[in-house]
C-alpha cells in the first residue's frame, strides 16, 4: 500500500493551481525571470519521513528563508543575551526593508526584517571573521539542516548585489549606531551571498521539522540546535515570520512560518512536522500567493492551527499488532490525528501483511479528528485496492461516518463476528 500523503500533497496543488494572481519579484533579474508556473509542496515529520508533490525538485534561492535559521545559529553560539543586546523579538507592523530601528537604543526590532537580519548575520562566526569565512561557516550549517551539500547561486547574488542601495542604507545606519562593526558593504555582500543558499522544496521542509524536532535533524539525526533555541526561534517567527501580515497569518493559518521573495514559504508545527511551499507568484506583503492559500488549507484540513484544540498527540499510536484466523488485527491507541495517522499509514506500508483481510481497531482510542478519519479510511481503501479485505473493530463508534472517497463503507466488525483472542471475542 502506497501512503495517500503524497496523493494529498498533490490534490492541495492542483486546488491552488488556479490562483494567478500576483507577480514574480521584479527587481532582481535573475527572480523576474523565473518561470510562474512553478509549484511544488513537501512535508517532513519529526520522525523522518519526507513526502513531497509537484515541482519538488527545483532549486530556488532561500532570500529571507534564511533569516530565522541564521537567527538560530546566533542563539546557538552566542547565548540569547548576547543576540538580543542588538536585535529585538517585536513584530514591526513595517515592510521588511524600512529604514528603520527602535527609538531608544537603535537596535532593529525583530531579526525577520532585514535590518535585524544583517545584524545578526554580523554575529556568526565572531565578530571578527571575514565575509569568506562567515559566509562558508553559514553554508555549512545550513546544509547540515537539509542534510545535504547546499550551494550559493553566484549568479543571483551579484545581481542582486547591483540593486543594494537600499540595503546598504541599513547597513551604514546600523554601523553609524554601532549595531555592526563590518565595513556596510562586507555586511550587506554577507547577507546577501547568505539569502542565495539554493534550495528545493523538500530542503525546506526538512529544515523547518529540524526546527520543530527541538534542532535534531529528523533524517540524519544530528543534533545542530539546543531546543530552547528552536522554541525561540519558532516564537520570533509566529509574531514576525510573515511581515506586516503576521498577525492576521497566525488568526488564519496559526503555523509559524516565514517567507522568501523568491517563492518559497516554509512553516513548523513543533514536535510534529514541517512544511514547504513553492511558488513564484506573490503579494503585495511579498509572500507567495498559492503558497499562502495552500497553507491556509493545509492548516485547515489537518488540523494544524497552534491554538486548535486537535493538537494534543501521541507517540505510539499503534498498540500492537496480531494474525487472528487470516485477519491482521492492528490495535491503535490515543488520540488519532494527522500525526498519528501518518505514522500508522507509514508503518502499514512497511509490513509484509501476509493476512488476508486487514481490521483497525480502534477499542483504546479516544479521539478521532476529521483529518486522523479521513487519511485512515484512504489507507484502508488502498489496502482493499491492494487486494485485502478491510474492516474496522469499533466498539463506541470513534469512526461515525465510514464513506470512503469511493462512495463505498469501510464494514464495521461487531460481536456476530468469528474473531478471537484466547477463546474471547474481539468485541
Amino acid at each position: 500500500m502506497q501512503t495517500p500523503i503524497p496523493f494529498y500533497l498533490d490534490e492541495i496543488l492542483e486546488n491552488v493551481r488556479y490562483l494567478d494572481g500576483g507577480s514574480v519579484a521584479d527587481y532582481i533579474p535573475p527572480l523576474a525571470a523565473a518561470n510562474p508556473s512553478y509549484l511544488g509542496a513537501a512535508l517532513c515529520t519529526t520522525t523522518g519521513h519526507l513526502y513531497s508533490a509537484g515541482d519538488d525538485s527545483e532549486e530556488f534561492t532561500m532570500q529571507s528563508i534564511s533569516k530565522p535559521f541564521v537567527y538560530a545559529l546566533a542563539l546557538q553560539e552566542l547565548g540569547f543575551e548576547e543576540v538580543v543586546a542588538v536585535v529585538g523579538m517585536e513584530p514591526s507592523g513595517e515592510a521588511f526593508n524600512e529604514l528603520s530601528l527602535n527609538r531608544d537604543d537603535h537596535r532593529p526590532v525583530n531579526p525577520m526584517i532585514n535590518a535585524g537580519a544583517m545584524t545578526v548575520t554580523q554575529l556568526i562566526n565572531g565578530v571578527d571573521s571575514g565575509v569568506d569565512e562567515r559566509v562558508e561557516h553559514i553554508r555549512q550549517y545550513m546544509s547540515r539542516l537539509a542534510g545535504r551539500d547546499l550551494t550559493i547561486d553566484e549568479e543571483t547574488c551579484d545581481s542582486e548585489l547591483l540593486f543594494a542601495e537600499r540595503n546598504l542604507s541599513l547597513a551604514h545606519m546600523l554601523r553609524n549606531y554601532e549595531i555592526i562593526q563590518d565595513d556596510a558593504h562586507d555586511a550587506v555582500v554577507t547577507y546577501t551571498r547568505q539569502c542565495s543558499i539554493q534550495v528545493n522544496v523538500k530542503d525546506l521542509a526538512v529544515i523547518s521539522a529540524t526546527l520543530a524536532n527541538g534542532g535534531t535533524q529528523p533524517i540524519t539525526g544530528e543534533k545542530i540546535l539546543d531546543p530552547d533555541v528552536c522554541r525561540l526561534t519558532q516564537a520570533v517567527m509566529s509574531s514576525a515570520g510573515m511581515y506586516d501580515g503576521a498577525g492576521r497569518w497566525m488568526a488564519e493559518v496559526g503555523i509559524p512560518a516565514k517567507s522568501g521573495v523568491s517563492g518559497g514559504l516554509l512553516g513548523t508545527l513543533p514536535g510534529q512536522l514541517g512544511i514547504a511551499t513553492f511558488s513564484p507568484r506573490l503579494n503585495s506583503e511579498g509572500n507567495s500567493v498559492r503558497g499562502v492559500e495552500a497553507f491556509k488549507r493545509l492548516s485547515q484540513d489537518m488540523g494544524l492551527h497552534l491554538m486548535s484544540t486537535d493538537q494534543r498527540y501521541g507517540i505510539h499510536p499503534i498498540r500492537d499488532v496480531e494474525i487472528i484466523n487470516d485477519a491482521w488485527v492492528v490495535r491503535l491507541q490515543g488520540v488519532m490525528n494527522f500525526s498519528a495517522a501518518e505514522s500508522i499509514l507509514y508503518r502499514l506500508e512497511d509490513y509484509d501483511i501476509t493476512a488476508d483481510e486487514v481490521l483497525l481497531d480502534f477499542s483504546q482510542v479516544t479521539t478521532v479528528n476529521r483529518i486522523g478519519r479521513v487519511m485512515l479510511k484512504e489507507g484502508l481503501r488502498r489496502m482493499r485496492e491492494a487486494g485485502f479485505k478491510i474492516g474496522v473493530i469499533d466498539p463506541d463508534e470513534r469512526i461515525k461516518d465510514r464513506t470512503m472517497r469511493d462512495g463505498t463503507q469501510v464494514v464495521r466488525r461487531d460481536d456476530n463476528e468469528d474473531y478471537m483472542i484466547n477463546g474471547e471475542e474481539l468485541l
